[in-house]
């Protein structure tokens, strides 16, 4: 069992130009927090579960499926106003943040209804064609009620928990890395760990969880699984949360090969060894092959070549190569 976690209630967090309010009813203070003149993007899925947020929006502009860079793009000339609010899962989060940068300056308020925490972070693709070096944005207000950031079905939700639990794995492991996001990292592991240890999942904990994993993430960035996991999305066509949930049990173990000491502390985390704990949580999800969600073979060459010339595996030195990453891709197929 993973040791005692932190006490999960509500709290209200003024972290410098960033406010985080956490827990059950939060979404009530949308209306003072947010005014009367914000533009909303969402999803059918999201609008749906909290409906009252497009009655005090200017707009509400639906966000497709697809690539951020490219779906920020298309929604670039439509979505005005100064305060964008993002009401849905990470790509949703995330192609606000990327409209923000793309046009300053602008704030972005993030209501999640998953665990991918990219409400806690400014690490976003840019939209298409804006330059490289333009900063990137991070939500100045987040509303995380636990009744929308953990509303997913059981396997969606695994998948999604597998992802932070990617976070709290690698930011303790960057050159960025500091006592504080690595302290978050690890209460966020056991929350994590913790809240999917019953038969019911305890999805408040599981919130909480993933918010600190991915304050860490933010803080100290991320590596080998992160890169992998973004470029089988990009190339393959896999969905975020699978692509993460699949590949956790066989990246932890080059983590694990790289920071023993570091991963031993990380596995007292979660209560046990490491790769065990993430392959049990896959079992959750439903799939636990990457050719089980339509991923071929064929593409697996492509991925790690293109995931090898991404920069921030020099975050989990030595950097992997692009036999390593095959081979990691192989092993998850």
């Amino acid at each position: 069992m993973p040791a005692a976690a932190l006490a999960v209630s509500p709290f209200r967090w003024q972290d410098g130009e960033r406010l985080v309010r956490f827990g059950r009813g939060t979404l009530n203070e949308g209306p003072d927090l947010l005014g009367e003149d914000y533009q909303l993007l969402t999803t059918t899925r999201a609008l749906q579960a909290a409906p009252d947020l497009a009655e005090g929006a200017a707009d509400v502009h639906h966000v497709a499926p697809g690539h951020v860079d490219e779906v920020a793009a298309e929604l670039r000339e439509s979505v005005r106003g100064e305060l964008l609010v993002a009401l849905g899962g990470g790509r949703v989060i995330d192609v606000a943040k990327a409209l923000a940068a793309a046009d300053p300056p602008r704030r972005v308020a993030a209501v999640p209804t998953t665990l991918s925490a990219a409400e806690m972070t400014a690490l976003h693709r840019h939209v298409s064609e804006v330059p490289a070096a333009t900063p990137r944005v991070r939500p100045a207000i987040v509303l995380n009620d636990p009744a929308l950031s953990a509303s997913q079905p059981e396997a969606q939700l695994a998948a999604s928990a597998l992802n932070s639990l990617a976070h709290a794995a690698e930011a303790p492991l960057t050159p960025l890395a500091s006592p504080v996001p690595t302290l978050a990292a690890m209460e966020g592991a056991r929350l994590l760990a913790g809240g999917l240890v019953p038969s019911e999942p305890e999805r408040d904990a599981l919130a909480l969880g993933a918010l600190l994993a991915g304050y860490a993430s933010g803080a100290a960035g991320f590596g080998l699984h992160h890169v992998m996991a973004q470029t089988l999305v990009r190339l393959a066509g896999i969905g975020h949360g699978p692509a993460n949930a699949i590949l956790l049990p066989h990246t932890i173990l080059s983590l694990a090969r790289r920071f023993p000491g570091e991963m031993e502390r990380f596995g007292e985390a979660v209560g046990g060894e490491p790769s065990a704990v993430a392959a049990s949580i896959l079992a959750r999800v439903g799939v636990t092959r990457l050719r089980e969600c339509g991923v071929t073979s064929e593409v697996l060459p492509r991925c790690a070549a293109a995931a090898a010339e991404r920069p921030e595996l020099a975050l989990t030195p030595p950097p992997a190569t692009s036999d390593e990453l095959l081979e990691l891709y192989e092993a998850a197929w």
